[in-house]
């Protein structure tokens, strides 16, 4: 099982916002950028901090795969 941050980015795309803008305008680190594009772990504060942001919900940030095992 896994938590992906695909709809992220899809997201941003949608709402034609860039990484650039959300480190430039809104003090996102680049490291955060860098942890959402390799599926690594996130607190909840941030996913409500880019929820706020991109003005959508959970879902619009990040899924859950299970696992084919």
């Amino acid at each position: 099982m896994m938590i992906v941050y695909n709809r992220f980015f899809e997201t941003l795309k949608e709402k034609n916002i860039t990484t650039y803008k959300l480190i430039k305008q809104y003090h996102i680190s680049g490291s955060l950028i860098d942890k959402l594009k390799h599926n690594k772990s996130v607190t909840t504060t941030t996913i409500n901090d880019l929820c706020s942001i991109l003005g959508c919900g959970v879902d619009g940030i990040m899924e859950y795969v299970p696992d084919n095992k």
